[in-house]
C-alpha cells in the first residue's frame, strides 16, 4: 500500500479510473471490473461527476458505482475518489457550484462521505481562497476527508497551497495530471512543487491512451475509440523506441507491456498510485500485475533512456 502526502490514505499501488463505466463497458462488465479489482487486493477507486457524460449526457460512472458500493456493504475499505467543475451545468470552483455538486456525487454514489474530492480543472475566474473555502466546509461537515487538485499548473498549485496556510484553510493533498512514458512534461516545476510541498501524484493516462499496452504497432488497426489519439506516438521518434525497451523488459518478465509501463511510473518521484482503466477484466489483469512488479535500476534506466524527449 501506498500513503497519499502526509495523509492516512493508505492505497493500492495502482488506482482504478472509471471513466469508461457507462461508455465502453456497460453496468454489468463495470461491475465485475470492480468486483475484480476488489478481489485482488484493490481499494482505491477513481471517478468524476462528468464521467461520461461526453458520451451519455449522465454521470454514469458514479451512479454505476453507487450501486454496486450499495451491494457490497464495505464501503470504509475502499478509498473513493471523485471530482468537480467539469460537469456542463456545474462549471468551475465557485463555492455553490461545489455545494451542488457534492451533493449530487453524494447521492449518486450512495454513500456519506468522498475520501478525496479533486477540484478537476483550475478555475481562474474565482479566488481561491473562495473555492478552498468552500473545501474547507465539506471537511469540517464530514462530507469530505481530503481534498485534491487535478490539472493545475505549478504556479496556481503553489498558490493555492500558500493560501490554505494563509488563511488557516483546508490544503490539497494531491494532484492529479496526465504523466507516462511519453509524456513526461511533469518532470519539471510542476514535480518540484508537489514534491517540495509533501504531496503526492496519482497521474491520469498512465498507459498513453492504450499506446503504452503495446497492441500499437505501424500498419496495424486497433479496435478502440482511442485509436486514433494513441497511434499519434508511433508518428513520434522515441514512440517506436518506448514500445521496443518496454517489449525487452516485458519479456524478461514474462509480463505484459502494459504492467511494465505502470510500475515505471509507479516507481516515479511523487507518485503514490497512477490510474488506469479496464473495459473488461481482462484488460485489468495486468494493471493488477503492476501493483507486485518491481523493476530493477537497469530496466528502469532503460525505459527512461528509451522514452525520454
Amino acid at each position: 500500500m501506498r500513503q497519499i502526502g502526509t495523509t492516512d490514505l493508505s492505497v493500492f499501488p495502482v488506482s482504478l479510473g472509471t471513466n469508461v463505466f457507462g461508455w465502453t463497458a456497460d453496468k454489468e462488465t463495470s461491475f465485475a471490473v470492480l468486483d475484480a479489482y476488489v478481489e485482488g487486493g484493490g481499494n482505491f477507486i477513481d471517478t468524476a461527476d462528468v464521467y461520461p457524460y461526453w458520451a451519455t449526457g449522465e454521470p454514469t460512472s458514479e451512479t454505476i458505482i453507487g450501486e454496486w458500493l450499495a451491494g457490497r456493504g464495505d464501503r470504509d475499505s475502499l478509498v473513493l475518489a471523485t471530482k468537480v467543475g467539469m460537469l456542463d451545468g456545474l462549471r468551475g470552483l465557485a463555492p455553490a457550484t461545489i455545494r451542488t455538486a457534492v451533493e449530487d456525487s453524494l447521492r449518486r454514489l450512495r454513500t456519506d462521505y468522498i475520501d478525496l474530492y479533486w477540484a478537476h480543472v483550475d478555475d481562474p475566474d474565482t479566488p481561491l481562497v473562495e473555492t478552498l473555502a468552500a473545501f474547507d466546509a465539506l471537511v469540517k461537515e464530514g462530507k469530505v476527508r481530503y481534498v485534491g487538485a487535478s490539472n493545475y499548473g505549478a504556479g496556481r498549485l503553489a498558490e493555492a497551497l500558500k493560501t490554505s496556510d494563509e488563511e488557516g484553510l483546508v490544503r490539497y493533498v494531491a494532484l492529479q495530471q496526465p504523466y507516462n512514458l511519453v509524456e513526461r512534461d511533469y518532470e519539471g516545476e510542476l514535480r518540484d512543487v508537489v514534491a517540495g510541498e509533501g504531496l503526492s501524484s496519482t497521474p491520469y493516462s498512465g498507459l498513453a491512451r492504450g499506446f503504452l499496452t503495446g497492441k500499437y504497432r505501424p500498419g496495424v488497426d486497433v479496435d478502440s475509440p482511442r485509436a486514433g489519439k494513441a497511434a499519434e506516438y508511433l508518428e513520434t521518434e522515441r514512440g517506436p523506441r518506448t514500445l521496443q525497451a518496454l517489449a525487452k523488459v516485458a519479456a524478461e518478465h514474462g509480463s505484459a507491456p502494459a504492467s511494465v509501463a505502470l510500475a515505471w511510473l509507479a516507481a516515479q518521484p511523487t507518485v503514490a498510485a497512477p490510474l488506469a482503466s479496464a473495459r473488461n477484466v481482462e484488460q485489468l489483469r495486468p494493471l493488477m500485475e503492476a501493483a507486485t512488479l518491481t523493476l530493477s535500476d537497469a530496466e528502469l534506466a532503460l525505459l527512461d533512456r528509451a522514452s525520454r524527449p
